[in-house]
């Protein structure tokens, strides 16, 4: 199973009032194991940077200026998502950025259905709690020590190991979940089919003869209403 992990900077809170995407990083899991692979870029906004955004992220006009427009990296971000789930932190705020610059480019939007929510699985987890990026990282014990500021890709490493233990810690599945073989070519993803099989010998009953002799004199005593002379 492959999700990417992700996370997005932005100019301000509304794509739809002209505020863009400056940052994505992401990082791809495989069966709930980091493979190594990221992808990071900075975007040129085709705007000013406000303030209020500058001081979250650190990420300036300077800065910015010579960096490639979305619509020059649209489609190699498509394709290094590929079909696999999303995870992220607030996952309506930064779908909605995605979606908004995807499709002023004519690039396919991504179905919220493909977004997990790990905001919204802390929340459940631990109501009534803080639920930030942050207090999931104290929580779990996360080194978060060198996120000063906001950044995508820092941000999608950190949000990476707050999912593994969100859905369970580590090894959340105990190991029971396909994995890649070693020998595989690169970029593949082979699996192993494991899956549970019937025993080759069933387990003999632990019921005694005193016992089936009273269940069977229950249900007669019952009649034709027992529920067990109906079973098929």
């Amino acid at each position: 199973m492959r999700e990417i992990v992700l996370d997005t900077e932005t100019t301000g809170f509304e794509p739809f009032e002209g505020d863009r995407i400056v940052e994505i990083g992401a990082v791809e899991l495989f069966n709930h194991l980091p493979t190594g692979k990221t992808y990071h870029q900075y975007i040129n906004p085709q705007r000013s940077m406000p303030k209020e955004a500058f001081d979250v992220h650190g990420l300036g006009d300077d800065f910015l200026r010579d960096k490639p427009i979305f619509r020059a990296i649209g489609q190699a971000f498509l394709d290094f998502i590929g079909d696999a789930q999303l995870i992220i932190h607030n996952a309506s705020f930064d779908m909605k950025f995605l979606n908004a610059e995807l499709t002023a480019i004519n690039l396919p939007a991504l179905p919220f259905s493909r977004a997990t929510d790990t905001l919204m699985i802390a929340r459940r987890k631990f109501p009534g709690s803080p639920a930030t990026l942050d207090a999931l990282c104290r929580r779990f014990g996360v080194d978060n020590s060198g996120r000063e500021k906001h950044g995508a890709l820092l941000d999608s490493e950190l949000l990476a190991e707050v999912y593994l233990e969100l859905v369970g810690g580590r090894q959340p599945d105990f190991g029971l979940s396909p994995v890649a073989q070693s020998n595989n070519s690169a970029g593949s993803h082979a699996e192993v089919d494991w899956r549970p099989r019937p025993r080759p010998n069933p387990l003999p009953s632990r019921l005694t003869e005193i016992e089936i002799a009273a269940h069977i004199a229950f249900v007669e005593k019952i009649g034709d209403a027992a529920i067990w002379k109906k079973r098929v």
